[in-house]
Formats: structure tokens, C-alpha cells, sequence
């Protein structure tokens, strides 16, 4: 097994009967797992922000903030929330299991529960625990890659984060869902990750371009699509990355797609990604008004090129980010 999936951490213990969370400490650490033991849901919570654990066994019977609030409030926190909850109790599973999968528990066991139910369960969530650490750090590192990309170009030093806000913004407005959402924030963030391949001088030029440099920079899509496709969990973004400049009216690239074939989320991607480029410095040129992106833009639109629904959906946005 590879040691960046291995199926050991760091455990934390949280039952209000002494003897038995000693006896499940040890248990745990002769499996070769670290362990911390706390004995009340408060004193549970202070130690998960002290240092998060790769694993919560939770009794449900506590005193006071019973499990299920700890349960819920891990589970409510973004910063705790993919922290895997084992619940070990020796209430009636018939009455508290559908409540703790309510509250966002991984696992169920009832007491008393053999030891090496516990083991088992304990190392199953664990090794799903450190390969989602995994995929989070490919994900972060694909990110600060992309940053490194956009400072090849100073003019552009921002730009990746501009059009991820907007972007977020943009789909929040017309109600995609959640799961909808963080898709375009990933693809916003990687949209331009392919310029890697796009010499400096290229990226760089005050003036126009050639047409043998404009057909350089027209690649960086498909490079992008070659960087992030190896990583299974950036899949869904590999659409906005591939085709953030295509256009309905079939002039934009790769791919020459038209009309419905570009998917929302591309055509959306595109509505920010030209708002931003137009509202700020290039070498070419100064950034535009408001005012003047939204009349170029309008224009575009009505010429076939950017969604117009999205163009005026942005003209509502921006005006409140400005207000």
C-alpha cells in the first residue's frame, strides 16, 4: 500500500465512560493509530480545533452536548466537515441510527461491539480519509500551479481569482446548485492553466499578434484539458477548461462548438472570463469602464458570439458589486 493511503492517523476518542474509552485508546494504538481521548462533547469540539483528527469515534450518550450536536457541528463546519465520525453507542440503534446519519455520521456501531468490528471500521474510514487528503493536495498543488501560470504574465496577476468570483457569483444568481457551483469555482480557478505552454513573449506582446502567435495561444485550452485530465476528481472541470472560449455563432476554439453544445457552465465561464479582460490592464491596451465591457460585450452577443442572457445577467451583478 502506498504511505500516502495508508490506513493509520490520528484518532480521537470521545465517550463519557473512562474505562471504556482507555480500553478503546488502546485498542486503536496497538493498531498503530495516534490517539487523543475527551470525555465531553465541548472538551471534543476544543480538541478537533487544536488539531483535527483523521478519525472521530463518538459516543452518543454524553453529558450535556450530546453526540449528535457534536456529530452536527463537525459536520456544519467546512473545516471539519470531511472528518470521518464513527459512532459507537449503547443506546437503542432503532431510535438513534437514523439520527446519526441525520447528523452526518460515516459509520454506526452498537455496544458492545467487537473489537475487530471496531478495527476494521476504524481503518476503512481512515484510508478513505487519506486518499481524499490526497486528491486535496492534487488539487492544491494543480491550483498554485495555476497561479504560477498567470504570474508568467504581470498584466494578468489577479485574473485567475477576478473570474472565479464572478463566476460564483454568475451561478449563484441563475440557481445552479451547490454541487453545480463548486465545478465552476474548480474550472474558473484551472481555465488558464494550459498557458504554461504559451512562450512569455507571446503573453507578454504590447501589440497585436501575429497570426502564428494568436494560433499559440489558441492551444493553451487543450494543454489545460492534457495538465488536469489525469486527476479523476477535476473531471467535471475539464468542459470549462476545454471550451471557455468557444461561442455560439462557432468563431471561438478549440473545438469551433456552436449554440447548445457548449455547456452552461463553459458559456457562463466565458461571460466572466471577458468581463474581467476587458475591465482590466493589458499590454495592448487600458482597462475599459464598466459601461464600455457591458456595450462590447452586448455587442458580441447580438453578433452571435457571447450568451446574451448571461451577458445581461452579469450587467445585473456587476452593477451590485459596484453599488
Amino acid at each position: 500500500m502506498s504511505p500516502s493511503v495508508s490506513s493509520c492517523g490520528y484518532v480521537l476518542v470521545v465517550d463519557d465512560d473512562p474505562a471504556l474509552a482507555r480500553y478503546l485508546a488502546r485498542l486503536l494504538a496497538d493498531e498503530g493509530h495516534q490517539v487523543s481521548v475527551a470525555h465531553r462533547g465541548p472538551d471534543a469540539l476544543a480538541k478537533v480545533a487544536a488539531r483535527p483528527p483523521d478519525l472521530v469515534l463518538l459516543d452518543l450518550g454524553l453529558p450535556g452536548m450530546g453526540g449528535l450536536e457534536v456529530c452536527r457541528r463537525l459536520k456544519a463546519d467546512p473545516a471539519t466537515r470531511l472528518i470521518p465520525v464513527l459512532v459507537l453507542t449503547g443506546e437503542d440503534p432503532g431510535v438513534h441510527r437514523v439520527g446519526a446519519w441525520d447528523a452526518g455520521a460515516d459509520e454506526y456501531l452498537t455496544k458492545p461491539a467487537r473489537a475487530a468490528d471496531v478495527i476494521a471500521r476504524a481503518r476503512s474510514l481512515l484510508r478513505l480519509k487519506a486518499a481524499q487528503d490526497e486528491l486535496d493536495s492534487a488539487q492544491a498543488a494543480l491550483s498554485a500551479f495555476a497561479r504560477a501560470v498567470e504570474a508568467k504574465c504581470p498584466s494578468t496577476l489577479g485574473h485567475t481569482e477576478r473570474v472565479t468570483d464572478l463566476a460564483v457569483r454568475l451561478a449563484n444568481r441563475v440557481g445552479l446548485p451547490a454541487a453545480d457551483r463548486e465545478v465552476i469555482r474548480r474550472g474558473s480557478l484551472l481555465h488558464d492553466i494550459g498557458k504554461i505552454s504559451t512562450p512569455d513573449a507571446v503573453l507578454n506582446k504590447p501589440g497585436k499578434l501575429t497570426a502564428e502567435e494568436f494560433a499559440v495561444v489558441k492551444r493553451h485550452p487543450v494543454e489545460g484539458v492534457r495538465i488536469v485530465e489525469p486527476l479523476r476528481s477535476l473531471r467535471a472541470t475539464l468542459p470549462l477548461i476545454r471550451w471557455h472560449h468557444e461561442r455560439a455563432n462557432g468563431s471561438g476554439y478549440p473545438d469551433g462548438l456552436t449554440g447548445g453544445a457548449i455547456p452552461l457552465a463553459a458559456r457562463l465561464l466565458a461571460v466572466a472570463d471577458v468581463y474581467d479582460a476587458l475591465s482590466s490592464d493589458r499590454p495592448y491596451r487600458r482597462a475599459l469602464e464598466r459601461a464600455d465591457c457591458l456595450r462590447v460585450m452586448r455587442e458580441d452577443a447580438a453578433g452571435g458570439g457571447l450568451d446574451p442572457n448571461l451577458v445581461e445577467t452579469l450587467a445585473l451583478e456587476v452593477k451590485e458589486i459596484q453599488a
